[in-house]
């Protein structure tokens, strides 16, 4: 669930947390419900100390188990992932206690921006296609590293800012550190974005199914609308077979290897420019084509995405936002980056040119 300025309702009410890092208690005003979902409620809110703007995400805490994703937000800090700045429990009217994680604000979600766009008969210029695209995959690049699949990749859990165009990866309530031959539930992250292992019901799946998430918010960004917009699981399937064509026994063994097999009408799937009919570049085609395959290990990883030429334009010396004011910061790796980028002979793709 987004963070943004949307579907807002007042709330108005104070919360406390006596910080155990200073013995300080910090109050809060909750301004204004921002986020609702079966998780709980995410508030904007004020800390009244400082004035600073803040999320908070209020859940339900099951008293016989660690918050996952508590856990997760904690191992995390990166510029392209929502910080979580602190955590409290505090009870409720029946006695329940509730986690309450207090993140950043950012102002809006990729899809309220996209719809902003699509309002106007407008699609979004293809430069910041790339600007969010590149940090997204940055921001799986990140947390895939760590072992995390974040498993509920979309547009409503992508925040950006309008003024810089930063964007950070946001809602990691679905999220898990996977270990490989440890079995996954197959019905996770939402129906058009679902990766087609899933679809398939695997249960020992990889980072690959965020990295086709991913492939389905470029392809919306591109066409105004999702891509494969199925309305039941099986649906979604068919949508997937009249773009992809129909997957071959051999294809849906290495998505799902005990599946049991599906009796499909053989279809031809169509090329990826047939379906951008020339609204988009060959390199876009491209980095599309290496995303949405059916097979998870041949797909690109985030990782990998980050060298494509598709995201040259933001490497060049004199790259800027349309209004003339600089990029946010999309170059400074830390070590790991950096190490990993070597690995892999991808430095030299990945950095911009020299600006001397």
């Amino acid at each position: 669930m987004g963070l943004g300025d949307e579907g807002k309702s007042q709330g108005n009410r104070r919360q406390k947390e006596r910080s155990s890092d200073n013995n300080k208690e910090i109050q809060y005003t909750a301004n204004s419900i921002i986020g609702k979902g079966s998780f709980g409620v995410v508030y904007k809110a004020t800390v009244t100390h400082t004035g600073e703007i803040v999320a908070i995400k209020k859940v339900l805490q099951d008293r016989r188990f660690k918050n996952r994703e508590l856990q997760i937000m904690r191992m995390m800090q990166h510029c392209n992932v929502v910080e979580l700045k602190h955590s409290f429990y505090a009870k409720g009217d029946k006695d329940e206690i509730y986690l309450n994680l207090v993140m950043e604000y950012v102002p809006i979600t990729v899809h309220h921006h996209l719809k902003s766009y699509f309002k106007m008969k407008k699609s979004i210029p293809i430069f910041l296609v790339k600007l969010y695209m590149y940090q997204i995959s940055r921001a799986l690049a990140y947390i895939h590293s760590l072992e995390i699949c974040h498993r509920d990749i979309k547009p409503h859990n992508l925040l950006m800012d309008p003024k810089s165009h930063v964007c950070k990866l946001i809602d990691f309530g679905s999220a898990k550190k996977l270990v490989a031959k440890q079995p996954n539930v197959s019905y996770i992250c939402s129906r058009y974005y679902r990766a087609p292992e899933l679809v398939f019901e695997a249960t020992e799946y990889t980072t690959a199914i965020d990295v086709w998430s991913m492939g389905c918010v470029m392809a919306e960004l591109f066409l105004g609308k999702p891509i494969f917009m199925g309305q039941t699981r099986d649906h979604q399937l068919i949508e997937i077979v009249k773009i992809l064509g129909t997957p071959t026994r051999t294809q849906i063994k290495q998505m799902n290897p005990n599946h049991k097999m599906y009796k499909f009408a053989q279809i031809k799937g169509h090329s990826w420019a047939t379906i951008f009919r020339g609204k988009v570049g060959s390199s876009a085609v491209d980095l599309i084509g290496q995303i949405l395959q059916y097979v998870p290990s041949k797909r690109i990883t985030a990782f990998e995405a980050m060298s494509h030429p598709f995201f040259d334009d933001l490497r060049k010396r004199d790259a800027c936002l349309a209004d003339g004011k600089s990029l946010p910061p999309l170059f400074n790796f830390t070590d790991a980056e950096m190490k990993q980028a070597r690995s892999l002979g991808l430095l030299d793709k990945m950095t911009p040119e020299d600006s001397s």
